[in-house]
């Protein structure tokens, strides 16, 4: 089939079409601008036209496409879609959808057993932990990560594969689509306020995202599980940096144990904890200190806690809970480092959000040095129902307002006098940890690079 991806080069579709090229499909796409996968579609030879949709790319592709893919980032209105709608009037066998029902058909028409990590924070990590730990292990998985992986292609399919490993998404009830053989929530906190009423209601979706899953691993409080006897691989097995990538890397290791086990055709020796390793097709044993050994070498991803440059970290944490546990990571790493503390940059992300979360951030930066708060990342619509006087835009000073150490905190811009103070905290000792889901990202590597880090 030919594909045509809308929003093709984010961290949601760029990986999606990777997986659909080595399917064999032939896929082609557009985007506003360059995203995170950008550079990894144009390596894999699949066609990107980046600027204007204003459906005239479309139209001239649009004769030999047999579906029309498009991201939640598109919205009724949108050029591209009005155009693949008026073409499906006419076009019977022209199928129009967003990511998951594509990616469903995927899963299907592979025969691939899913893996599915969701969760309000941790999916990406653990989900990356899950790739990392089976690529080394030799196991015959596809994937579908939500970032950019610097070990490994953001989305890849091999002929032989048995799992699928997917970042589900609970933003616009993605991951209610599908039905996992194994699902794996590292937690589940409030969030959406855009598309869940309430706690309870996004509790609820993530109630039947269990219940439609037919094995589940879950850690929030305690761990909890359903239709398997897991291994039990606590955080203290681990010597990664930060209680809350520890907890990841435990919950990643005993979903690759259970995958380890499908796919295994005997149990091996009997190893000094008490586990067996399992044999696999190849004759290879593997075990569960394989599986933690492989997992104490992850080496990170892309926008979590990335390491941009000496002293200089990346995060894309923009919830009060992720916020809280990646500074928690950052302290961790300035001491091993023989730094001071942490100094915060952060950059929330939509402001619907910003009054659902307000009041979780009030302790949640006690562990930095200071913090320079800036403006919300708006999504599309939000300025201007300001505008309209439907909701107000929280400022930097009203959010900043809420902490319980407001004075450790200023209310700033992202320019060249923000840089510059950070450039100074990094050379006074501290690491620099922006956290954000918004363009301070690019905006922090732009300015590091013209200062030749």
């Amino acid at each position: 089939m030919k594909i045509y991806i809308s929003g093709i080069s984010g961290t949601g579709m760029g990986p999606l079409a990777l997986v659909a090229r080595d399917a064999g499909h032939e896929v082609v796409g557009t985007d506003i601008s360059k995203g995170a996968i950008y550079d990894e579609l144009a390596r894999a030879g699949i066609d990107v036209k980046i600027g204007a949709q204003d459906g005239e790319y479309l139209k001239s592709q649009i004769e030999d496409v047999d579906w029309y893919v498009y991201t939640s980032a598109v919205q009724e209105g949108h050029l591209e879609l009005m155009l693949a709608r008026e073409w499906q009037e006419t076009h019977s066998g022209f199928r129009i959808s967003k990511r998951d029902d594509f990616t469903e058909y995927l899963i299907e028409s592979l025969e691939l057993k899913l893996v599915a990590v969701a969760g309000t924070h941790g999916k990406t990590t653990t989900t990356s932990m899950i790739i990392w730990a089976c690529l080394k292990l030799g196991l015959p998985i596809a994937y579908l990560a939500g970032t950019t992986l610097g070990f490994a292609s953001s989305g890849a399919w091999h002929e032989g594969d048995k799992f699928f490993v997917y970042e589900a998404d609970e933003y616009d009830r993605n991951f209610l689509r599908y039905h996992p053989w194994l699902a794996v929530i590292p937690v589940a906190t409030y969030d959406h306020a855009d598309i869940y009423a309430d706690e309870a209601e996004y509790q609820a979706a993530f109630e039947q995202f269990q219940d439609q899953s037919e094995k589940v691993l879950r850690k929030g409080g305690k761990l909890t599980w359903k239709n398997l006897e897991p291994l039990r691989v606590w955080p203290d097995a681990f010597r990664l940096a930060g209680k809350v990538r520890r907890a990841d890397a435990s919950l990643a290791a005993m979903a690759v144990h259970e995958m380890v086990r499908e796919l295994s055709v005997g149990e091996g020796e009997v190893h000094a904890d008490g586990t067996h390793g399992f044999v696999m097709a190849d004759g290879r044993e593997i075990s569960a200190d394989d599986i933690i050994k492989v997992l104490n070498e992850f080496p990170g991803v892309g926008r979590r806690f990335e390491k941009l440059a000496e002293g200089f970290y990346t995060d894309y944490a923009h919830h009060p809970e992720e916020v809280e546990a990646t500074i928690a990571v950052a302290k961790m790493q300035a001491l091993m480092d023989g730094r001071k503390g942490v100094v915060v940059v952060y950059e929330p992300h939509q402001n619907a959000r910003q009054y659902a979360v307000r009041e979780g951030y009030r302790e949640a930066f006690e562990k930095a040095k200071r913090v320079y708060w800036v403006p919300t990342y708006l999504v599309r619509g939000e300025k201007e129902a300001a505008e309209r006087g439907e909701l107000a835009i929280l400022t930097p000073a009203e959010l900043v307002a809420g902490l319980s150490e407001k004075t450790k905190a200023e209310a700033t811009e992202l320019n060249d006098r923000l840089f510059r103070i950070l450039w100074k905290w990094r050379n006074d000792g501290y690491l620099v940890l922006l956290m954000t889901a918004g363009p301070g990202d690019a905006w922090l590597r732009r300015k590091l690079a013209e200062a030749g880090e």
